[in-house]
C-alpha cells in the first residue's frame, strides 16, 4: 500500500512531467511543494514561493516564515505539528503575486495535496488561498473566522487569515494575526 510522502512525491513527479506553468519554472530554481507532517490536522496554504523558498525549496523559510513560526509558538504549535504549503509551486519572478492562470493551473495539484494529507482544518494564509475556498469574500471582513465547506466527501474547516508578510509591512497587523492565530488554533481543538 502505497502512503501518503509516496503519493506526494508521485504528485511532485506529476507537475514536472506534465509542464506545469512552464514559464514560472524555466525561471525558478526549485518546485516547492511543501513541507511539514503528511498526517496534519492543520494544513496552511499561502500563496507562492519567495526568493528564499526557491533557493531552499521549503515554503515559508525567509522572514514571513519566521513570523510563521512564531505565530505557532504563540498557539502551543511548532512545524512538525503542520503542513505548510502554497497555492502556486514556483516564485513568481520579481515576487509579483501570483496570476489567476498560475493559481488556476496549480489548483488540481493544490486539491490532491488536501486529499492526501486529509487536514481537519486549512488556515489560508493570504486573499489569494482564501479566494479558493472562500470565493466572494475579503479578507479584511472574514479574517479569523471560521467556515465549513464541502471538501470532497466531508467537511472542511477554512480559517483565512493575513499573509505574515503583510504583518512585515503592516506593524498594526502583527497583534491581529497573533490574535487570530492563537484563536484558530482553539477553534481547531474544538474540531
Amino acid at each position: 500500500m502505497i502512503n501518503k510522502q509516496e503519493e506526494l512525491t508521485e504528485l511532485r513527479r506529476a507537475i514536472l512531467d506534465n509542464n506545469i506553468c512552464p514559464e514560472l519554472a524555466s525561471q525558478a530554481k526549485n518546485l516547492v511543494m511543501g513541507n511539514g507532517n503528511v498526517d496534519a490536522e492543520i494544513v496552511f496554504i499561502g500563496e507562492a514561493p519567495g526568493k528564499k523558498e526557491d533557493e531552499q525549496g521549503l515554503p515559508f523559510i525567509g522572514a514571513a516564515g519566521k513570523f510563521l513560526d512564531t505565530m505557532l509558538a504563540e498557539a502551543g504549535m511548532k512545524r512538525s505539528d503542520v503542513y505548510i504549503t502554497n497555492i502556486v509551486k514556483y516564485r513568481p519572478p520579481d515576487n509579483r503575486d501570483p496570476s489567476s492562470a498560475e493559481k488556476k493551473a496549480f489548483l488540481p495539484y493544490l486539491l490532491r495535496q488536501l486529499q492526501i494529507i486529509q487536514p481537519k482544518v486549512v488556515i489560508t494564509l493570504g486573499r489569494h488561498s482564501m479566494e479558493y475556498f472562500l470565493p466572494n469574500a475579503k479578507i479584511g471582513d472574514v479574517h479569523g473566522g471560521s467556515y465549513k465547506i464541502k471538501f470532497g466527501g466531508s467537511q472542511l474547516l477554512i480559517i483565512p487569515l493575513y499573509h505574515p508578510a503583510a504583518a512585515l509591512y503592516n506593524g498594526s497587523l502583527r497583534q491581529t494575526l497573533i490574535d487570530d492565530f492563537v484563536h484558530a488554533a482553539k477553534v481547531h481543538m474544538k474540531e
